[in-house]
């Protein structure tokens, strides 16, 4: 393992996610199965305030996390730079067997922790708790992919190999590559493209329909098509290079951090659609703040994304 700060300190923060996560394991658990909302015990009290530990604790957990994917992602960076072969962050996460997991897993447990702090306002704000004993079973559940996340990441440090020589991202995303990431190259890009713009619209008939169920579906559908479409067709634009498709490319100095503002709008669209649409399910309420949050931001992302091509189109007459 070779020990560099920012290692060391995603490695420390590691430790204190894992001990103060279990705390808060062992208070949920206590909670799943004594909470009585009626009760006027002083077990039930008790139970009360450590219910304000345990949500405080995940919080916090969720807060630092946030920042803490993109610091992930900025250390692979820095990395790529002892690494041989590789040219950046989608090099490094590629040269061990799981790197790709593990990123994935930070996605998942963003979205999960997310979507229990929409769950933990909605609880707190109403006077009757109605979601106490739901959002503690819940964290019983999301506790294994944080866990999970957490032994992958020291596994991932652990295993880097730096006189190992790894493919850079214009192997990795390229109908050359070996891996699955070619199976996208076999579908036509305007698929794919039109694909986006559909989901997109599938979204708005959603809003207009007020129709929960579509709301997360769409959102769904919208992320995975503009994720796919970003590395088909957009990113070569956002390089003006017909070759380069490096999804974290974006994130580097030379093309002004934009993927940055760009993962921000889509994540954040999606996940205030996916999450208000649950939302509502559960409180049998609609969300019109989370619906209008989730359309400007997906808007933002789609208008951002869609004035690289149109730009490039204007300036040279041509395509890529």
């Amino acid at each position: 393992m070779s020990l560099t700060p920012e290692i060391i300190a995603l490695l420390t923060l590691d430790a204190i996610f894992c001990f103060f996560g279990l705390i808060a394991w062992v208070v949920a658990f206590r909670i799943a199965f004594h909470w009585n909302a009626k009760a006027t015990t002083p077990f039930q009290y008790t139970l009360s305030k450590q219910s304000y530990l345990g949500a405080i604790i995940i919080k916090y957990i969720f807060m630092l996390k946030l920042p803490l994917f993109a610091f992930f992602i900025y250390t692979c960076d820095k990395l790529s730079s002892i690494i041989a072969g590789a040219m950046c962050a989608a090099g490094v996460v590629n040269s061990v067997d799981f790197g790709l997991y593990l990123t994935l897993f930070k996605l998942l447990n963003l979205y999960l922790f997310g979507f229990w702090l929409l769950l933990h306002y909605a609880d707190v704000t109403d006077e009757k708790l109605p979601f106490t004993r739901l959002k503690f079973v819940l964290f019983l559940l999301f506790a294994l992919p944080l866990f999970a996340e957490i032994a992958l990441e020291v596994s991932f440090f652990s295993s880097l190999n730096i006189s190992k020589i790894v493919s850079c991202c214009g192997t990795l995303f390229s109908a050359a590559s070996d891996s699955y990431m070619s199976l996208l190259f076999v579908v036509d890009e305007r698929v794919w493209v039109g694909l986006f713009y559909g989901s997109f619209g599938i979204t708005l008939l959603a809003y207009g329909l007020k129709n929960r169920l579509l709301l997360i579906v769409s959102n769904a559908l919208f992320l995975i098509f503009a994720i796919i479409s970003l590395i088909i067709f957009f990113s070569t634009y956002v390089y003006e290079l017909p070759t380069h498709r490096c999804p974290f490319c974006l994130l580097q100095k030379d093309y002004y951090y934009v993927g940055y503002a760009l993962y921000a709008f889509v994540f954040a669209g999606t996940f205030l659609g996916m999450g208000g649409g649950v939302l509502a399910l559960l409180s049998r309420r609609t969300q019109p703040r989370f619906m209008r949050s989730s359309l400007a931001f997906n808007t933002l992302y789609l208008l951002s994304i869609s004035a690289y091509p149109l730009v490039y189109f204007l300036r040279n007459g041509v395509w890529l």
